[in-house]
Formats: C-alpha cells, structure tokens, sequence
C-alpha cells in the first residue's frame, strides 16, 4: 500500500492530486507544521533522514522529492497515463516542466518569502532599517524582476498550448500547480496574466484536484 507522509500546507498535496488522478489507493498519515516556525517535526526524519515533504512509502521503497515521488508512481503504476508518449515533442516539454517547476521557479519564490519575512524576525531595533533596506532592495532589484520573466514565460507557454506539455493534461500539470498556486497567494501572480489565471481555475476544478483536497484536509496556498 502507498503511504503518502502529507505535511499540511506543502507540496506533498500535489501527491495525492496525482494518485487520485490515477485512481491508486493509497493512504495518508499526517503531520503538521510548527505553528511558530512553520518547520515540518521531527517526526518526519524516522520516515526519511531530511525529515521533509512530500515523501512516500510503498512497502520496502521510500522516495522523496515531488518530481521523483510523481516518476516513480508514473513508471510503476502509470501505464502511460497522464504523460505523453516518449520521444514526442511533449514528452521533451514534459519533462523540461517537470524539473523546471521546482529547480527554476520555485527558488525564486522561495526567496521572496524569506527576504520579505526577514525584517519581522526578532534583531536589535537598530539593526532592523538595515535589513529592512537590504531585503527590500534584494526583492525589488532581483526577486520580483526574475519572477516576473519566468510568469511572463509561463503565460507565453499556455498561449502556445492547452496545458504545460501540450494539447492534454499530464503529470506536469500537477508538477508546476504548487509554484503557480504560491505566486497567486503572494508572488503577484493575477488577471493580468489570463492564462495562468485561467489554468489554475481549471485545475482547481478537477474532480481529482477537490477529492485530493478532501482528504489532505485546509490548504492555504488558496486563499
């Protein structure tokens, strides 16, 4: 039986999307965030040393990371749904989105979070100006420029096509769901990019999307 080791708030929900996408059964054991740190607990390093999410279980196989966790679960278990078919232009794209999601886009996103959180941490009051000045001038003159080109790319991609790796939806779809889901809920991603906007309407309406989000229980990224 797969078991998915489901953090809440985190890329892990992208693991039951897909193995409800697939109609596998599977099941969920949970763990919650530090409500101060917003760190996944210690808990999770019994199931892999980095004590991250998402992470499976599959009787005597752990894998982690969401790219590899969602090829393991294609290759065992897809029977060539939900990618396209090798040595296509799509499967090209399929895989370039697969790997693009988390090793291009989401570090940028990722650093936007931290620099703006930067000036609220606990410092001495005459040092707070300083990182405020810094953080702020890291995201204004670095951060958002870079995020800027990668969703006018991806906006641009789904001007050329229906979904990421061409005319039918696959895995990379789900792969890119979570960077995309995190720019709309604080990297400024909006209706000025109609298509991404439009993308996540749709994905948000797949019966497999609301089962996932049943059962991974409140997701705040859809605020």
């Amino acid at each position: 039986m797969i078991i998915v080791h489901h953090l809440n708030n985190s890329r892990s929900q992208r693991v039951l999307w897909l193995l409800e996408e697939l109609g596998l059964p599977y099941e969920v054991k949970r763990y919650e965030r530090d409500p101060a740190t917003m760190s996944a607990p210690p808990e999770l390093k019994a199931v892999h040393p980095l004590g991250k999410s998402p992470v499976i279980t599959d009787g005597d196989i752990t894998v982690a990371e969401s790219g590899a966790i969602i090829e393991y679960l294609l290759e065992t278990y897809g029977a060539g749904r939900l990618q396209p078919a090798a040595g296509t232009p799509e499967k090209r794209q399929f895989n370039y989105f697969m790997h693009y999601a988390e090793g291009s886009l989401m570090p940028f996103l990722l650093m936007r979070l931290v620099f703006k959180r930067l000036p609220k941490q606990p410092m001495p009051v005459f040092v707070r100006p300083v990182a405020t000045s810094i953080a702020e001038g890291v995201q204004e003159k670095y951060i958002d420029p870079q995020i800027k080109d990668h969703l006018d790319f991806l906006e641009s991609t789904l001007n050329q096509s229906t979904w990421f790796a061409g005319e039918e939806f696959s895995a990379a779809d789900i792969q890119i769901s979570f960077p995309l889901e995190a720019a709309a809920a604080r990297a400024g991603l909006d209706a000025s990019r109609p298509k991404l906007m439009a993308f996540l309407e749709q994905i948000h309406a797949r019966p497999a999307f609301l089962r996932a989000l049943e059962t991974g229980g409140p997701y705040d990224l859809l605020k």
